[in-house]
């Protein structure tokens, strides 16, 4: 009986010992049976980068490029999955901020005012005039003293502000910033050039030649989060090195 015991004490601790190896030893990126979910700030306003179909779906180059990066990130051993979550776009810093989501993906570009971590670059922008196609606008000095729209919260509003002489209406949806300056309410809005591209394209605008600000775009999340954003960060140079970033910066008209 005491080799027996004997016996069965050794069995037991090497099997502790084993499975204390096994687990210090274990990959930090190796998956597991539960995966994370990472949740993602979305302000769907703003074709090509994110925008609502019609039966309220979110599509945009930023979706299909989220799904891109999740699929390189599990392939190289983790397990994530992830969802959006909508909100106005002058609302999303506040909410990684306070750890309510995750990232935010939302055609964001770099304020230094911004106090989260961004990504590296994923994509070149630049902040632009969209002006009705029969407007008399033709330069950035023309926009002196002009009213002005933009989305609330973006280098845009920043842009429209130091524009000389400019009454600045700040909006909180891009489609209302539209339409308001359809109906006259504004002389001109302040966009990043692939939106107002866009506009242009398939409405009655012309987007000014002068750009305002040369500028990138992010993916953003909370300071100090720096796991998820060099996961995140690896998944994004490869992006831009793999044939998909050009066929989809196609697909969306980038």
């Amino acid at each position: 009986m005491e080799k027996l015991f004997k016996t069965i004490l050794l069995i037991t601790l090497t099997c502790l010992f084993m499975s204390a190896c096994s687990s210090n030893n274990t990959p930090s990126n190796a998956s597991s049976d539960d995966a994370k979910n990472i949740l993602i700030a979305v302000s769907p306003d703003y074709p090509p980068y994110e925008s609502l179909t019609t039966s309220n779906e979110i599509e945009g180059f930023d979706v299909d490029m989220v799904e891109w990066l999740f699929n390189y990130i599990n392939s190289q051993g983790y397990n994530y999955t992830y969802e959006w979550k909508q909100m106005s776009f002058d609302t999303i810093i506040s909410a990684i901020q306070t750890d309510q989501v995750d990232l935010g993906v939302s055609g964001f570009t770099y304020d230094p005012e911004r106090k989260v971590l961004f990504s590296n670059p994923y994509f070149k922008s630049a902040e632009v005039a969209l002006v009705n196609s029969n407007s008399d606008i033709n330069t950035l000095e023309d926009l002196k003293g002009k009213n002005i729209g933009a989305q609330m919260g973006t280098t845009g509003e920043t842009c429209a502000n130091e524009i000389e002489g400019a009454t600045v209406m700040a909006i909180e949806d891009m489609g209302i910033c539209i339409q308001t300056l359809i109906s006259g309410g504004v002389d001109a809005v302040i966009a990043d050039l692939a939106v107002a591209n866009n506009y242009a394209a398939n409405g009655d605008f012309k987007v000014l030649d002068e750009m305002l600000l040369d500028e990138d775009n992010y993916i953003i999340a909370k300071q100090g989060n720096d796991e998820l954003m060099n996961i995140i960060n690896e998944a994004i140079d490869a992006f831009k090195a793999s044939d998909d970033y050009n066929a989809l910066a196609e697909k969306w008209g980038l």
